[in-house]
Formats: C-alpha cells, structure tokens, sequence
C-alpha cells in the first residue's frame, strides 16, 4: 500500500468522522429542541447508553482488534473464500449473543420494574425505552464485523459512514414524523427511538449489500474453529480494561439519572460539544505517531521511541489546551446557539454550559490518556492500563458520589476528570518506568511557551467577548459573532504567539494544518513527504 493511497484511505475516514460529528449534533440539538433536557431526554439518552455499552463490548475495541488480524491471515492462507467462511462464523456467534442479550435485557428488566411498583417515574419510563431500543445491539454488532471484512478488502468508506446513516435516519424521523405527525412527548420519543432502530437496521443493510455484489453469502455456521480460538485468546486481555472504561461510564450515567431530571441530557450533550475537538484533533495526531512509536519500539530504538512520543504530546498540548481555555471562556454563547431553540430553554444553557466549562478543563488530560495508552500499548504491556482503568474506576465512583452532593451535575464532570488525572499520571509513571527519556520534564518548556501563547489567546477572546456584548443589538446575534468571529480571531491570536514565542513543534503543527485541511479538499500548497 503506497503512502498516498494511505493517507487518501485516512482522508475517507477523517472526513467521515467529522461529518458524523457535525450530524451528531444537529441529531442531538433537533433531540434537546423537542424534549429539552426534560425526563423524556433523560430517560432516552440512558436507554440508549445502555445497548452502545454492550456494542463497544463485543462489536468494538478488542472484539475488532482480534477480529481484524485473524481475517487478515485467513486471507493469505485461504484467500476470499477463506474469509467469507471466518466471517459468518463470527456473525453467526455475535447473532446468538447480542440477540440473546437483547432478549436477557427486555425480559429482565421487564420482570424487574413489575417487582418494584413504587420506581420513580424517570426509572420506568427509562426501562421501557431501553427495552425498545436493545434490538438496536444486533444491528451494530452485525455492522462491525461487516465492516471489519470490508476494510480488509480496502472498501474503508463504507465502514466509515455508518454512523452518518444512523444520524441521517434519526434526523429524518424525528424532523419529520416527530415535527409534523406527532404531537405529544411520547408521539415524538416513538418516532425518535423507530429512528434509532431504522438506522441501526440501514448501517447492516449497506454493507451487507456490498459485500454480496462481491461475492459474499450469508451462512448460518457455529462450529468451532482454530481461528474462533485465537480470536477469544486475543480478546482476553484488552476486554478487561474495556469493560471496566464502559462501567464506569455506566456509572456515572446512573449517579446523573439519580440526581435530577435533567442531568443525563446536561451531561450528554456537554460531552457530545467536546467530541468534536477530541475526536478529530487528537485522534490525528495519534494516528501519525503511533506508528512511529510502535516501529521504534520493535527496533529497540527507545531513543527515537522517545522523541516522537514527545512531539506527538507536544501537538496534543498544542491544540487541546487552548481548546479547552476557548471552550471555558466561550461555553455558554455555543451551548445557546447549538441548542437553545423550541423546548430547550435559557435555564437549561445555565446548567449545560458551566458542565460544558468542567469538561473542557479535562480535555488535555483525555488527550494525555489516550496518548499514554498508545505508548504502552506500542511496548506490548496491555496489562498496565488495565490495572490503572481500574484504579481510574474507583476515584471516578468515590469523587461523583462526594462531588455530585455539593457541585450537582458539574460535581460529575469533576470526578471524571480527577479520574483522568489519576489515570494519566500513573500512565506517565508506568512509560517512565519503562524508558528514562519518557520523563515528563522533558515536556515543560514547551508547556511554559503554551501557557503564554494561550494566556495571550484568552485575554483576546475576553476582550472580543466584552465587545461584542456592548455592541450586539440582540443576544443571538451576538452568540453568532462570538463563535463565528472570535473562534478564528483566537486562533490566529494563538498561531502568532506560538510563532513568536518559537514553539519546537512548529513545522510538525504546519504539516499537521496541511494534512488536515488537504484532507478536506482544501489547497494547502506542497505537503512534506
């Protein structure tokens, strides 16, 4: 695979995620202006959780990083047939155990809220949504293996725009039957949960058609295998620590569900505005360094092991901690343009963008974390991070159980990130552990030169934000000058104080630029090699 073609293949993908970003929250905005974050909003966003947690279990994560390297050598040993044969092997076992757990789920929860006549209305309107919306766990889980088979065959676009499917189905079905048929709360949360289910049944459709017209058929096969065995055995590490991150997400959703109506929406929309920033910027900069360290690594050139870690981080800091100042000073004009229309109201932008704020602070560590991760993950140890998870785990549970009696919602956001605290500076203690030169000292005077250039940053944006309120003749015009006009003002602030200021990373940070914007169809001029 010629390196053009690579990054042409990364393009797809990037794009992709973007454009599911984007999708992803218009899908939660047109949600917040129908249910605001009322119990309806609530109660969807906790049953929808639930199936996603059992999907990045068995459909994601070590599932697929099992799944991909034996189908790869299955196809140098057998060719296509041989793969055709391991996936519907793999589809047939992942048939039997999310269609059995979504049968477990709807009959069990079922039994549990007939026990307990005296739940809490949020509770049991939760229940039944999860009940409708499990089935949703066999699409998905179908999808990934899919997927994982087409990827191999180099179709990566395919794989990559499932989600948008999903977003589209639920935007149409919500915008649509949602807006002009039904005309009550629960109308609306039928045709958005039909959404849901309809998308999830498209994003199997799609690849499935592709992958007949190449040849492939589906067939019913539950026999063990060679294969079978050494995907479980690849498994058994990474599922761990999985299941533990997954947990504790469960966790935290539940202690949000038990403090007030309204707390799972707060939190989830919050979240889904620092997905964006995350999930493109930083998922960049690791996709170039990883294997730069992975490659080191096996070398034994722990040296250059080091060094491109260290300009990886560098990046990650770069971008993520002006990102974060720029999202605290910025919160609540984007929560009000995003989302304050039709049920969400100003109350509910009080109490979405101070959570917003919160979790802006943690997105350098976040960021440090998934970094770390790659680092130890790049030396073989799958074990560290799984013990440092659940350390992670614990803090997490202990500060939202405290936090959330005197900080509310925001109280949770606070404890995941004094988790992800936790988390990575064990991670860091872990790497150094293993190689001196992974030392964090080595990160702080190019720390000291960030902080400046994003002090510099964040007294333009202060000063930009006092004008614009003086001027703006309304408040939604100026939430539009704030995110259209400072957004780029800060950046360009930032740029110059960077440039000034000398930063080490400089000519990584323009290739990054152009590989980014080149990605989007942008002209950048010559990229470096």
């Amino acid at each position: 695979m010629s390196k053009e073609v690579s990054l042409q293949r990364i393009g797809v993908v990037a794009g992709s995620t973007l454009l599911s970003r984007v999708l992803g929250l218009v899908r939660d905005s047109l949600t917040a202006a129908f249910f605001g974050t009322t119990v309806w909003n609530s109660a969807f966003q906790f049953a929808f959780m639930l199936p996603n947690l059992f999907r990045r279990l068995l459909a994601e994560g070590q599932l697929m990083a099992a799944f991909v390297p034996t189908l790869a050598e299955e196809n140098e040993q057998n060719g296509r047939a041989g793969v055709y044969a391991l996936l519907n092997k793999v589809a047939s076992w992942l048939f039997l155990v999310s269609a059995g757990l979504a049968l477990l789920a709807i009959v069990g929860l079922g039994v549990g809220v007939g026990w307990m006549p005296d739940l809490a209305e949020r509770y049991v309107l939760g229940v039944h949504l999860t009940q409708l919306l499990f089935p949703y766990l066999v699409f998905v889980c179908l999808t990934a293996a899919l997927s994982a088979v087409l990827q191999l065959m180099g179709n990566f676009s395919i794989p990559a725009l499932t989600a948008v499917w999903l977003n589209l189905t639920i935007i149409a079905a919500l915008g649509g039957g949602g807006g002009f048929v039904a005309k009550t709360p629960a109308g609306r949360m039928g045709w958005l949960c039909a959404g849901v289910l309809l998308g999830g049944l498209l994003q199997l459709l799609i690849p499935w058609w592709v992958l007949r017209r190449a040849g492939w058929r589906a067939r019913w096969d539950t026999r063990p295998s060679p294969r079978l065995w050494e995907m479980l055995r690849l498994m058994g590490p990474g599922i761990v620590g999985t299941a533990i991150y997954q947990i504790n997400f469960l966790v935290s959703r539940s202690l949000a569900f038990s403090l007030n109506e309204s707390a799972v929406s707060v939190l989830t929309l919050a979240n889904r505005i620092m997905e964006v920033p995350q999930g493109i910027f930083t998922v960049s900069v690791a996709t170039v360094v990883f294997p730069l360290i992975a490659t080191f690594a096996a070398r034994g050139e722990m040296d250059n092991l080091a060094a491109a870690y260290w300009k990886g981080m560098r990046l990650i800091c770069i971008i993520t901690i002006p990102a974060a100042v720029g999202f605290v000073l910025l919160s609540e004009p984007i929560v009000r343009l995003l989302f304050e229309h039709g049920a969400f109201t100003a109350e509910d932008t009080r109490q979405t963008a101070p959570v917003l704020g919160v979790f802006a602070l943690g997105l350098p560590l976040y960021s440090w974390v998934t970094q770390s991760i790659r680092g130890c993950y790049a030396m073989k140890d799958t074990v560290a991070p799984v013990k440092i998870a659940a350390v992670s785990f614990v803090v997490n549970l202990v500060a939202s159980v405290f936090l959330m009696r005197w900080c509310s919602t925001a109280g949770l956001a606070w404890a995941g990130n004094l988790a992800s605290l936790v988390q990575a500076l064990l991670l860091q203690w872990v790497l150094t552990r293993k190689v001196s030169n992974l030392h964090a000292r080595v990160l702080w005077p190019s720390l000291v030169k960030i902080g400046c250039a994003t002090l510099a940053m964040a007294a333009v944006v202060a000063w930009a934000q006092w004008g614009i309120r003086c001027w703006a003749p309304a408040l939604r015009v100026a939430d539009v000058a704030a995110v259209v006009g400072v957004i780029p003002l800060a950046v360009a602030v930032y740029g110059l104080a960077l440039w000034a200021l000398r930063i080490e990373e400089g000519e990584e940070l323009v290739g990054l630029a152009q590989k980014m914007l080149g990605r989007l169809g942008i002209p950048v001029g010559p990229q470096r090699p």
